[in-house]
């Protein structure tokens, strides 16, 4: 049993016309003799509501007790019990009365629909769960009763119910929505015309973005591929922070205003390897670019400005979004900046789009060289402090004429005590570099100006000789420290990141991914490499092939050899894992070892995909001879019989046969040989097409000049031909589409009904021509629907005499052979409608005035 189709009737607002709208189609289906039932329907006392009730059978409501009182609900077992065709269901997002079966009315929708049965509701777009928070900005009104967007979404047909806000105060002041005593409030709060303007506004929007989507399958189902105006290119600057997501979510925001906009993220890193970035924030942003329909884009580039701006104009990009900078105010001395940079150089074809986000000033880490342990800002405060520092200190201390203890001045001891303090100031600062340069200026500082005898560097006094040895071994001692401390959290940092990728790797596996070519660029963009290559030999060959391989954009062809390449990872005898661009350090080896054996899996799990492919290809092709052979012992010795028996009567010499017998066995041989050119006919058919040498003979023709020679195998009152004559030309070969259309309208003949005749009808829409050839058959469900196109299906109880089941599968393999493509619809009505897309021809043909407009037979 198939889901039943819903259709939704959408509103601004309450008093639209919804719940009218809904009643209307529910007359109308009951006149076509449609069996439909109320199962929930409010009218609220609106009278045209409540007249539009009548003539229609409604299900028996619950009731239910809840605090005292007595409270009526949809019953969902008397409706599944009834079990119409077609369910009336008022008020989709609904909350049930406590002790119902479901918590909300929807759930009852969805029991319905399990169960078969077609339902038409209605909603406001003030209910759906994701504007809730904008619903509440704009009315201030809080809405309890929310419907997943997801279920409205997945509603077969969604009808927009729309008035304006005048129209709606109108109908609100005349007492058709609301009681009088409630009228005067609902226009001075909800219903105000603003609020009505601004949910308006939400409930076109959200019905365009539906209608938009049906509009891209039709254009993705009839291969339509020419865009209808300009595409915007929207490039997303990432920086692998945590600001990326709201910049991508904003860029989405901006696709969303055109019809075929485009986002690219894009992330510029620095060939530092496993330091440039968190993989595990880069993974994040890469997914969402893709559920939001956009690519992510990993570029090697030192200048990362340039590099923007360079894939901006290769991709041929309109916009670039980029978000304010992390940085502090004091971090500017090292630049403008990168969003100021593209902005100045981005000229006048590209639009830069800075967005501001949560993180703005709040400081970002500088790139780090490798071995640095330290940031670039601590090393340059370092050396500032460690250098500069004493040099200042001293001219301070001798500009006062201070320099012993007994002139007034701090005294020696005091005097080693503040150049000691700016030493142990540069190690916590910039490390052991810059904490020994700072002490051995301090200690010549302090020798030539401080220590009798002054400005020479003899030290008269031992004492001071053990102060500046004691200076010296403090300095550096604390530089030590704080070394292995900034080691140590460098270490652990190269940990984390290794852990981050090590965790997404596994993580892979677990979700079966099996693109070697995506593992691949993962270690490219993790180890900022140019070229990466899986590579491969056999065990009795010396030569290696290439697996895989992938590349930065201008970059040098994977590497022959894994002697060729800067880095190279085996794994096991015959595999290896080969990277050009830079040499690895040795502590990145064992992420790079991890990545080779995921790449060696990889490529088996693709081998072993193949091989499965090809069994089923082998298992399909059994089932075809299978078929075949049955085909052969029944379909064909059908008629060879019945020939043999004619045959046989006409040669037997003791029945003297009457002409009308004879010209009857004549006939029935006559049939029987028809049948059999039929059914071997579509055989070879087939056959040509699985091994695929058939070869179209594309050429421009008018399709009242082939459609009508495809009728020439059926009763001439069983066809009403209506192809107008104004059509564009089809670009198609004559021989085969007048095989696919025979085919095609001798199946829709063989099940519609004698009194029915088949109406073949064509019609132009763009660059497309469709035919279409509609029966009042007993049609077939959608889930059958692609089944009836495989070779030797027959759907349903079709008799064993109505052929092999080759007919509607050699007609879509000949039209797709064209360029063209053929489906199944319902008729309205009943039946069936078999759609034949082709491509039509560039210009169109000259109108004859000698024949009518339209051929008709």
């Amino acid at each position: 049993m198939g889901r039943g189709k819903l259709r939704i009737y959408l509103g601004a607002a309450p008093g639209v016309g919804k719940t009218y709208a809904m009643l209307s189609e529910g007359h109308r289906r009951v006149e076509r003799g449609t069996d439909l039932v109320v199962g929930f329907v409010e009218h609220h006392g609106r009278r045209r509501t409540e007249v539009m009730m009548h003539g229609l059978e409604a299900v028996p409501r619950r009731e239910l007790d809840y605090r005292g009182a007595v409270f009526t609900e949809m019953d969902v077992d008397a409706v599944l019990a009834r079990r119409p065709a077609v369910a009336l269901v008022d008020e989709l997002a609904h909350t049930n009365v406590p002790g119902s079966r479901n918590t909300k009315r929807w759930q009852d929708v969805e029991e319905l629909l399990r169960a078969g049965i077609d339902v038409v509701s209605t909603v406001n777009i003030q209910h759906l769960e994701s504007l809730g928070d904008v619903v509440e900005s704009i009315t201030g009104v809080r809405q309890r009763e929310t419907v997943p967007d997801e279920v409205v979404r997945r509603a077969d047909q969604i009808e927009l119910v729309d008035m304006s806000p005048q129209a709606l105060r109108r109908r609100m002041a005349h007492g058709n929505i609301y009681a009088p005593d409630k009228v005067d409030a609902a226009l001075s709060n909800y219903f105000r015309p603003g609020n009505l303007t601004a949910l308006r506004e939400l409930a076109l929007l959200w019905t365009a973005d539906r209608v938009d989507e049906y509009l891209q399958q039709y254009r993705s189902e009839h291969s339509i591929r020419t865009t209808w105006q300009a595409r915007e290119r929207i490039v997303v600057g990432l920086t692998g922070g945590p600001e990326g997501r709201t910049l991508i979510r904003r860029a989405a925001r901006m696709a969303a205003k055109g019809s075929g906009s485009e986002i690219l993220a894009v992330y510029i890193a620095r060939s530092d390897g496993l330091t440039s970035a968190s993989p595990k924030e880069l993974a994040v942003q890469r997914t969402l670019v893709e559920d939001l329909g956009g690519t992510f884009h990993h570029v090697i580039g030192e200048d990362v400005p340039g590099a923007l701006l360079e894939f901006a104009r290769g991709v041929n990009a309109t916009q670039i979004v980029l978000g304010s900078s992390r940085r502090k105010a004091w971090q500017y001395i090292f630049g403008p900046g990168v969003g100021a940079t593209v902005a100045r150089d981005s000229g006048p074809d590209l639009d830069v789009h800075i967005v501001t986000h949560g993180e703005v000033a709040k400081g970002r880490g500088l790139p780090v060289a490798r071995g640095a342990r330290l940031g670039r800002s601590r090393l340059i405060a370092g050396w500032v402090v460690g250098v500069a520092g004493p040099a200042l200190l001293t001219l301070l201390l001798t500009g006062t004429g201070a320099t012993l203890a007994s002139d007034g001045g701090p005294g020696f001891a005091n005097e080693v005590l503040l150049f000691l303090f700016l030493n142990v100031l540069a190690a916590l600062l910039g490390g052991m570099l810059p904490a020994l340069a700072s002490a051995a200026v301090g200690s010549l500082l302090l020798n030539y100006y401080f220590t009798p005898p002054t400005h020479t560097l003899t030290i008269a006094d031992p004492e001071n000789i053990v102060a500046i040895a004691i200076f010296v071994a403090v300095a550096v001692s604390v530089a030590s420290v704080v070394d292995l401390a900034a080691r140590r959290t460098h270490q652990a940092a190269r940990l984390r990141a290794e852990s981050e990728v090590l965790s997404f790797l596994a993580g892979s596996v677990l979700r079966g991914e099996t693109s070697l070519e995506a593992l691949l660029e993962r270690v490219r963009e993790t180890f900022g490499m140019d070229t990466v290559a899986l590579l491969e030999r056999e065990s009795d060959v010396a030569s290696w092939t290439c697996a895989g391989s992938v590349g930065a954009a201008g970059g040098a062809g994977p590497p022959e050899r894994p002697e060729d390449a800067d880095v190279d990872m085996p794994v096991g005898d015959h595999m290896a894992l080969a990277l050009c661009g830079r040499v690895l350090p040795a502590e990145d080896r064992r992420v790079l070892a991890a990545f080779a054996a995921q790449a060696a899996v990889v490529l088996d799990r693709q081998r072993l995909t193949v091989e499965a492919e090809r069994a089923n290809e082998l298992a399909e092709g059994n089932r075809i001879r299978t078929a075949l052979l049955a085909a052969v012992s029944h379909d064909l010795r059908t008629p060879l019989a019945a020939i043999k028996a004619a045959v046989s009567s006409l040669r037997s010499d003791d029945v003297a046969w009457s002409e009308e017998d004879e010209a009857e066995l004549l006939e029935g041989i006559e049939d029987g040989a028809d049948r059999l050119d039929h059914l071997v006919g579509n055989l070879l058919d087939m056959s040509r097409l699985q091994t695929g040498t058939v070869t179209p003979l594309i050429r421009e023709i008018d399709l009242d000049e082939v459609v009508p020679m495809a009728l020439g195998g059926v009763p001439d009152a069983s066809v009403t031909l209506d192809i107008p004559e104004e059509l564009p030309m089809v670009a198609v070969d004559p021989g085969l589409l007048e095989r696919s259309v025979a085919n095609i309208v001798e199946n829709a003949v063989k099940y519609s009904p004698p009194d029915s005749p088949v109406l073949v009808s064509a019609s132009a829409l763009g660059e497309r021509v469709e035919l279409r050839v509609a029966d009042r058959g007993p049609g077939v469900p959608d889930t059958a629907k692609d089944r009836i196109f495989e070779p030797f299906q027959r759907y349903g109880d079709a008799p064993r005499t109505a052929g092999v089941g080759l007919g509607l599968a050699v007609a879509r393999g000949f039209a797709e052979t064209m360029g063209g493509r053929l489906a199944a619809e319902d008729t309205p009505g009943g039946g069936m409608t078999m759609v034949l897309t082709l491509r039509a021809a560039p210009g169109r043909p000259p109108v004859r005035p000698d024949l009518p407009a339209r051929a008709i037979s």
